[in-house]
């Protein structure tokens, strides 16, 4: 009696495990359903020009290396200095015509309302290739955890 019991049992943990892999299996494949399409990418700036100019360089390599990527520049903080009228590279180039030709090619930048409020900067002073959102962490959370964006910050 006591070997139908566990054979019972093994029948029964095995059709437990058996179902597991096969769950385990459909998620992994609709996990690599869910990958196909272009590469999503938010590329997080904090730092001011330096990093700007890091960041605009990376995209430019990124999209050469793959064209068909989705990309989202935002700034916050001092990361947004770059997405201003007038500012300035290193070499004293303005970052309005890089920005301008990489929004060209699809790339999306935005700019964090709550650090323009609280440095006092007026919108105007945006680009025109930038929109201006409420918070730019909010956007890069809502990116990450709701649109499958990967993370870069360069």
């Amino acid at each position: 009696m006591q070997s139908t019991s566990n054979r019972r049992r093994a029948l029964a943990a095995g059709a437990v495990g058996a179902a597991a892999l096969m769950a385990s299996a459909t998620a992994r494949a609709q996990g690599r359903a869910d990958k196909e399409g272009p590469v999503k990418v938010v590329y997080h700036v904090t730092q001011g020009d330096a990093q700007g100019s890091r960041c605009l360089g990376n995209v430019r390599n990124h999209l050469a290396a793959d064209p068909t990527a989705k990309i989202v520049v935002v700034g916050n903080g001092a990361g947004i200095d770059f997405m201003l009228n007038g500012a300035v590279d290193g070499k004293g180039a303005e970052f309005a015509g890089l920005i301008g030709d990489l929004a060209g090619k699809g790339v999306s930048f935005r700019v964090c309302n709550n650090t323009l409020t609280s440095r006092k900067i007026s919108k105007d002073r945006v680009l025109l290739d930038a929109t201006i959102v409420p918070s730019g962490v909010a956007e890069v959370a809502n990116l990450q955890y709701r649109e499958g964006y990967a993370y870069i910050s360069p």
